[in-house]
């Protein structure tokens, strides 16, 4: 097998929608269904609740994104003081807590309150970034495979679990105030190497011309000119993505690297990720990637209906101190809602 059906096949393990025929398949719409979308986003407006158990200490987060999350929560009209007209019930507990410590939270909440009890915590969520593995304690047990994880992207290996977790977007920086019309593009792939970690894929790339690899932190006016100035922006999949949303909202398509399928992208529930990514085989190397890439005749007017359809979705990887409607907390909420009537029971012994 050829690496670039290899390339294909990973895509369409990763995303079930996914067409072999990349280059010429009209593209409409970033979502998964704008029909139903839109209609359910306003109904959870006006009547989605949250009951939120009270910590018996101060939160802390690790992430930004937790910390936005929480906070935005709790300032919500969401939240209700009642629960007996709540949809879920959200689990708080601080970054750095133990597993023993969260086992004994839950066991608390099961001894003072009965909702817990009732669907063995299939209507309860929890936010953690770090992820919860495979414990033997009952109450991890029930945590782990009956609530919700809210967690980070990309997920810590073997602690997500597609279709029942959610994963946060990355908190970006900076943000395309309007959305580029026709812009001139410079390189065909920029690659911002944050995070000092050796990839022969990326080295490869650094005398190609036609991509740009950048080697040391630029300030963020540099940064945002060389987003918008590059057709490509390249992430490597468990290395630093945090730049997704904001390649998205300059009009510079992602190019998501990866050795597997990805199961823990934001929003999985919402976008149709292959309508604005490029999903490639690391195991391919440079030469596998300018294939899959190729030049603009190669695209054609795919390029600009993924660029524009991926300009649209930004919106959603958005984090505001002041949530605003369609942004990253509310599209969360979305994915919480829509799980509002899943009931799980845990097996035990």
């Amino acid at each position: 097998m050829s690496t670039t059906c290899f390339s294909l096949l990973l895509l369409l393990l990763c995303l079930s929608l996914f067409s072999t025929t990349i280059h010429t398949t009209p593209l409409t719409s970033p979502y998964l269904s704008s029909a139903t979308l839109f209609p359910n986003y306003q109904k959870m407006l006006k009547s989605f609740k949250i009951f939120i158990y009270k910590p018996n200490e101060a939160l802390t987060f690790n992430s930004p994104a937790e910390s936005l999350f929480y906070s935005s929560l709790q300032n919500s009209p969401f939240v209700t003081q009642n629960p007996e007209e709540a949809h879920l019930f959200f689990v708080p507990f601080r970054s750095t807590i133990s597993t023993r410590s969260i086992a004994r939270v839950v066991k608390r909440h099961k001894a003072e309150l009965p909702y817990w009890n009732r669907t063995l915590g299939a209507d309860h969520f929890y936010l953690s970034c770090a992820g919860l593995g495979y414990e033997s304690d009952r109450n991890l047990v029930e945590l782990k495979k009956n609530s919700v994880q809210i967690t980070c992207f990309p997920a810590s290996q073997g602690k997500f679990v597609p279709h029942k977790d959610i994963a946060l977007p990355p908190v970006s920086t900076s943000h395309a105030p309007h959305a580029p019309d026709n812009k001139t593009t410079k390189f065909l792939g920029y690659f911002r190497r944050v995070k000092l970690k050796e990839s022969s894929l990326i080295n490869e790339l650094v005398n190609d011309p036609k991509f740009l690899i950048e080697s040391e932190p630029s300030d963020q006016l540099t940064y945002t000119m060389r987003l918008a100035s590059s057709k490509f922006c390249l992430f490597e999949y468990g290395g630093d993505v945090s730049g997704i949303g904001e390649a998205l909202s300059f009009g510079c398509v992602p190019v998501v690297i990866t050795d597997r399928p990805i199961q823990d992208l934001p929003f999985m529930d919402v976008l149709r990720w292959q309508e604005i990514v490029v999903f490639v085989n690391n195991n391919g190397g440079a030469k596998e990637l300018k294939l899959v890439l190729g030049d603009a005749d190669t695209w054609g007017e795919r390029y600009e209906q993924m660029k524009g359809l991926g300009v649209k979705a930004s919106q959603h990887f958005v984090w505001n101190e002041l949530p605003q409607p369609l942004d990253s907390f509310h599209t969360v909420m979305y994915q919480l809602w829509l799980r509002r009537h899943t009931i799980r029971y845990a097996r035990w012994g």
